[in-house]
């Protein structure tokens, strides 16, 4: 996971959001490094995964969510251009280009997924179905769509904006319903 950068960019007293930003294919660690040198926080979740070639095998790190990047400020002018006129950036993601601010519970809940060294997959994005809350455990708060997968709960965690998810197993944690 890489997250980078403290100040938010401005200035002004508008609190800051999380928006997901699109970037250019494979170019999300320059992106995230990039904001983050502008002064602005970039959050980029990322995975090892094992990659073989017909020579060699190595551990690499991956985006979670390959052509995002999160970053969090407000919408002042100078900060959006800054974060657009950064090179590999396409667009913030949202409605007219603008940027649609995301859930800090939605960013919360993917931190807390990958700093606890939970397994988990990569799973289709779910528009409708029963969201709940874990309570206990390493997971406690974390929000999803519970959904079954073989004989095995699985919780559906997603960036709604971009419509991105992930799977986790949540046999024998304790759920409630939201």
């Amino acid at each position: 996971m890489l997250n980078v950068g403290q100040n938010h960019g401005t200035g002004t007293t508008e609190a800051p959001n999380w928006y997901a930003v699109q970037t250019r294919s494979r170019h999300e660690k320059k992106v995230a490094d990039e904001i983050h040198e502008k002064g602005i926080s970039a959050f980029l979740p990322l995975v090892t995964r094992l990659h073989r070639w017909s020579d060699r095998r190595k551990e690499v790190q991956l985006p979670l969510f390959p052509g995002y990047v999160f970053v969090r400020t407000t919408t002042a002018p100078e900060t959006r251009i800054s974060v657009l006129r950064t090179p590999g950036v396409a667009s913030f993601v949202g409605s007219q280009g603008r940027g649609t601010p995301i859930p800090d519970k939605q960013i919360e809940d993917i931190r807390a997924i990958l700093d606890g060294n939970v397994p988990f997959e990569l799973y289709p994005f779910l528009e409708v179905n029963e969201r709940v809350r874990i309570r206990g455990g390493a997971l406690d708060g974390v929000q999803g769509v519970l959904v079954a997968k073989n004989t095995d709960q699985s919780l559906v965690v997603s960036i709604d904006l971009i419509q991105r998810s992930i799977l986790v197993r949540v046999t024998g944690y304790e759920l409630e319903r939201i």
